[in-house]
Formats: C-alpha cells, structure tokens, sequence
C-alpha cells in the first residue's frame, strides 16, 4: 500500500516546500522547528493538556511544513529501531489513537504529583512520557512533541525541569523512549526502563544537589 504521506516512489514526506531530497528536508525539518521550540520556550502554548492542546503543539512546531500538522495519522506505522536490530516499536493501531491519546492524558493530569517522593515521581513521569510516545499519535514529529508536551505540564504543574538536558540529548532520549517500549506481542518484554529514568531524575534534580 502506497503511503499516502509520501511523495510516489519515495521515503519523503510530502511537504509545503516541495523538497523531495530525504536528506535535506531532514535538514530543514530540524531548522524550522528548532525555531517553533525556541518560540515556545518564550511563550508556552495554553491549555489544559487535553488531547486538543496536544494537537494544537504538533501543529505549532510544523506549520511550516506539513499540511496535516496537528492531525492524527490516518495509517498505521513501523519504523526499524537500531537499538531493536531493526524491529518497529508497536505503535498503536490508527482507528485507536484519540481514545488511546485521551486515557494517557487524563491519567497524567489526574495525578497528585506534589504529593509523590522522588523515585515515585520520575517513575510516573517517565511512564506518562512513554506511554503518549509510544502511541505515536502523529505520522512524524512525536519525539519532539511529546517532550515538549510533558515538560510545559511539569513547569504547568510548578515542577522544576531542566528541559535543556532533553534538548542536548536528543538522540539519547528517542533510544531510551525505544527501550523503554520494547514489549511485543510474539517476543514479551524485552524492555530496558532505566535509560528513561536516569535522564528524567536527572532533568528534575536541582544541579546543586545530589540526587
């Protein structure tokens, strides 16, 4: 089945600038919305981290390059992981996305966060953060998006998060998102959650302190 979100024949997304080099549009991609993000850190988008305010950020962060920015993908995906020796996290089916989105967010903002002790709150923090990756609600973009999601919700929330250590650790973080979620239907778990949770206590420990 031809994916409808790619140019004939190729791996491009289409896009508004027409660019079909993967390579380049990559590029750009990242330029664009290095920018949005800059842009967000400034001025944070309102709302109530609903799954409407989740779409409203995807379609911030690429407005500039995609026509159906902050939509759900209408397909179901798989993309070859390296750190899976090429084998796809199980993304979650399409037809499920909006109530599979709406269960993730209600649990997250239903919890009583201020109340929780260190471990248990980067336990639940990371849980919350995979879990919305793992759905992978968008067909490009999710990484970005969900990060910036949950950390705008802590600072929301009054939680002091050095988002930067996300930022400087971009790969990093999409392999420990992958590990994190390495649980199949034929092989069982095979998921490795410590990755996750050593950057997270690390983005919410205070520098002058020890964790």
């Amino acid at each position: 089945m031809q994916d409808p979100y790619v140019y004939p024949n190729t791996r491009t997304l289409k896009n508004r600038l027409s660019i079909k080099d993967p390579d380049f549009i990559r590029k750009i991609e990242a330029d664009y919305t290095s920018l949005r993000l800059r842009e967000l850190t400034e001025n944070p988008l309102t709302g109530c981290y609903d799954l409407s305010h989740l779409k409203r950020l995807h379609r911030y962060l690429f407005q500039d390059l995609y026509d159906w920015a902050g939509e759900f993908r209408r397909i179901n995906i798989e993309k070859e992981e390296p750190v899976l020796g090429g084998l796809s996290v199980e993304y979650a089916d399409h037809n499920t996305i909006t109530e599979q989105v709406t269960s993730c967010l209600q649990q997250m903002t239903q919890r009583s966060w201020h109340q929780m002790q260190p471990t248990e709150f980067a336990q639940h923090f990371c849980f919350d953060m995979a879990s919305l990756w793992k759905i992978h609600p968008f067909r490009e973009g999710n990484t970005r998006t969900v990060i910036t999601f949950c950390c705008q919700f802590a600072e929301d929330q009054q939680l002091a998060i050095r988002r930067e250590i996300f930022e400087e650790n971009s790969v990093y973080m999409r392999a420990a998102l992958v590990a994190y979620n390495a649980v199949f239907h034929d092989l069982g778990d095979l998921s490795k959650k410590g990755y996750l949770e050593r950057i997270v206590q690390d983005a919410f420990s205070s520098p002058e302190q020890p964790r």
